[in-house]
């Protein structure tokens, strides 16, 4: 592995939770691979060839079956620390989105509140030259109504006289994990997808305003935008690398001088983890510093508190539920919502009754065991839930593989624990849709939820890796 990447990406420090499936069987410029171990590629080479190291890109990994999260060993150095440093020394606009997940795990490290986790980084981020610094929360609530317009269309279809139709519409799964996303494309193919909402998640939502709109009134060209985001998992490396969310630039000044600029949403992802080498390297003190005046276009701060949805993982089974239950049957629903442990503390069931009937059955499905009940369920036209969050992590997004680990003699149990109490700490809960930014983006930009604009910029398209003949033949 390169030296100049990233320290905290080394395969024994990950925590997936999913393993490589199968050797790695892709191709590098025309030469044939053969691995010896899962994820571990050998290039052979004849005489006449120059031995190179082997370089697999992000998007390499994501063209083959072989493996399905960020488990696999390979070099990601457009997603490094170096080349985060190097973008800002070129001089370009170098923004960065950061993740509520990011923020508290951070905030339990240096022991202090998440919002001055975030004041005090965005002190540091623009003393090395970050241009602004914003709030992944704010991108997350424009998801969230995405969501809630996209499973109230699934609900009524699935209520339908059409066969197909009502079949295909539910369970609506969630799309915030890519690692549940990476899983479902490489090794369950065309039967799930349908059932997987098209929403991006607040990372790519967050990418797509940024490079498609609010560039252009900060003043910059979306080429001249580096936009880096910060998470609690290493595979929104492999997501923002997926060629759904690269896009041609619109202006015709562009198409006339080199053919259409190709932006990418998400630029580059850093976790939580690197964020603090980054502090170390620079021999920094997050708790001394600072603290400066967040950057409001894009984040969400009013009278110097955050607000958002509480749910550590997004969120999406409570607001959708509410959503629904007002949109749907009239009910309002305030408050805790009642979740009933099925299985475990990730696997979690919430039903809203009408008449002694249970006309909304909704589940919190955390952990690669939940998961696969669930995939299970699904194949076999047997679940029954008209809603599923679902993330790979057990615990949530709290547990990404990218969280700054435990402290010596601290457990991870006591960790999640600790970051579950501090997640909402001075966080006001707030209806997504009394969100003024994004009011605001729907006035100047998208319209409506579910308009064609926001289908376009807002939701994504799932696709089935097929497993190659290579794969297929070494693993028989």
């Amino acid at each position: 592995m390169s030296e100049k990447f990233s320290p905290t990406l080394r395969i024994g420090d990950l925590s997936d939770f999913i393993a490589p499936s199968q050797g790695c069987v892709v191709s590098l410029k025309g030469r044939k691979s053969t691995p010896k171990t899962p994820g571990k590629p050998e290039v052979s080479t004849t005489s006449n060839q120059q031995t190179e190291p082997v370089k697999i890109s992000l998007k390499d990994c994501l063209a083959c079956s072989g493996c399905i999260t960020s488990a696999e060993t390979v070099m990601l150095e457009k997603q490094s620390l170096d080349e985060f440093l190097s973008n800002i020394n070129k001089g370009r606009a170098v923004i960065v989105s950061l993740s509520p997940q990011s923020r508290a795990s951070l905030a339990i490290h240096f022991g202090i509140p998440p919002l001055q986790v975030f004041t005090k980084l965005t002190t540091f981020l623009k003393s090395l030259g970050v241009k602004a610094v914003f709030d992944t929360s704010c991108s997350r609530d424009l998801a969230l109504i995405e969501a809630c317009n996209e499973f109230i269309t699934r609900y009524r279809e699935s209520q339908a006289s059409d066969d197909e139709k009502r079949k295909s519409s539910l369970p609506m799964l969630s799309s915030a994990c890519p690692g549940w996303i990476c899983y479902a494309e490489k090794q369950l193919g065309s039967f799930i997808l349908p059932y997987i909402s098209s929403v991006k998640s607040p990372q790519q939502t967050i990418g797509a305003i940024l490079k498609r709109h609010i560039c252009q009134t900060m003043g910059f060209r979306p080429e001249e935008v580096y936009h880096v985001t910060v998470m609690p998992c290493y595979d929104k490396k492999l997501e923002a690398a997926r060629e759904d969310f690269v896009f041609q630039v619109e202006s015709q000044d562009e198409i006339n001088t080199n053919g259409g600029a190709r932006i990418t949403e998400v630029d580059s992802v850093l976790t939580s983890g690197e964020v603090l080498d980054l502090m170390q390297l620079k021999q920094v003190d997050l708790k001394a510093l600072e603290e400066s005046p967040l950057d409001k276009i894009l984040t969400n701060v009013s009278e110097g508190r955050l607000y958002g949805v509480p749910g550590s993982s997004g969120g999406y089974a409570a607001t959708i539920f509410q959503y629904a239950a007002k949109v749907l049957f009239g009910r309002e629903i305030k408050g805790p919502l009642d979740y009933r442990i099925i299985r475990n503390a990730d696997f979690r069931e919430l039903t809203l009754e009408v008449e002694a009937k249970v006309v909304l059955k909704f589940a919190l499905c955390y952990g690669f065991q939940n998961l696969q009940n669930i995939v299970r369920k699904v194949k076999m036209g047997k679940c029954d839930y008209h809603f599923v969050e679902v993330m790979a992590c057990p615990s949530g997004c709290l547990n990404g593989g990218g969280q700054i680990k435990p402290k010596p003699g601290q457990s991870p149990k006591e960790l999640i624990k600790s970051l579950e109490a501090i997640y909402m700490e001075n966080v006001l809960e707030a209806d997504p849709f009394d969100n003024p930014i994004v009011k605001r983006l729907y006035d100047e930009w998208l319209e409506q939820p579910g308009s064609d604009k926001a289908k376009k910029h807002m939701h994504t398209e799932y696709h089935p890796v097929m497993k190659s003949i290579t794969a297929q033949l070494h693993n028989w």
